[in-house]
């Protein structure tokens, strides 16, 4: 279990205030707007109503003891800026921010955020790999071109197992999990047969997944 300081209650701070309960984290929001919080007040029991770019406050709060702190606050670029130099000056232990320009996350980096979404990129990336190829259903980049991607079971893998395909030498990627029947089974041994899974979950880079549909 990890405490984590949420910052910004609206629908982004919300919604990962909530994922983080739901998990079984402790968290504490702060918001300086008092009807944003009597709104979160159903689901989260800590709250503080206060202004995040004034330090003394945030030092009141400990930031310090926590393992996590997200900056939910996309739309106001300065003050997202200034409350991740004052959380790292209060040594907070890792700050995640949010960004909706290039230039915003590389700056949040610059000065601290330990970690920034820069959402509408993301979105976008994966929306591109997802609708740009028929049989990629899901992707999670990694790094880079890197990332885990559930796919349809190519046809030409129906019937064998790893080992007689040698996937990992001649395809380039590894078999994580397969999907059947609507339930995910981990980790197939290597003498599985493939036949009827609805679909994969492989790593490995993009293009080699992509070229799965060709070979």
């Amino acid at each position: 279990m990890k405490s984590i300081l949420i910052i910004g209650l609206g629908r982004f701070g919300r919604h990962m205030a909530q994922k983080f309960l739901e998990k079984g984290h402790e968290v504490m929001a702060v918001d300086w707007d008092e009807e944003r919080a009597d709104g979160a007040v159903g689901f989260i029991q800590q709250i503080q109503i206060g202004d995040a770019t004034d330090e003394r406050f945030m030092a009141s709060l400990g930031v310090s003891n926590f393992d996590l702190a997200v900056i939910a606050i996309g739309d106001n670029f300065q003050t997202a800026l200034e409350i991740t130099v004052i959380l790292k000056d209060l040594g907070c232990k890792f700050v995640v921010a949010r960004a909706t320009r290039e230039v915003h996350r590389k700056l949040l980096l610059r000065n601290g955020a330990d970690y920034v979404s820069y959402a509408e990129k993301e979105v976008a990336e994966r929306l591109a790999i997802r609708f740009g190829a028929d049989h990629i259903f899901d992707f999670i980049e990694l790094d880079g071109d890197v990332g885990i991607f559930e796919i349809a079971l190519p046809e030409k893998w129906k019937g064998k197992n790893m080992i007689e395909l040698s996937i990992r030498t001649k395809y380039k990627v590894s078999v994580l999990a397969y999907r059947e029947g609507g339930k995910v089974i981990p980790l197939p041994h290597p003498t599985h047969v493939f036949d009827g899974e609805d679909s994969l979950l492989v790593m490995g880079a993009e293009s080699d997944v992509l070229a799965l549909d060709k070979k």
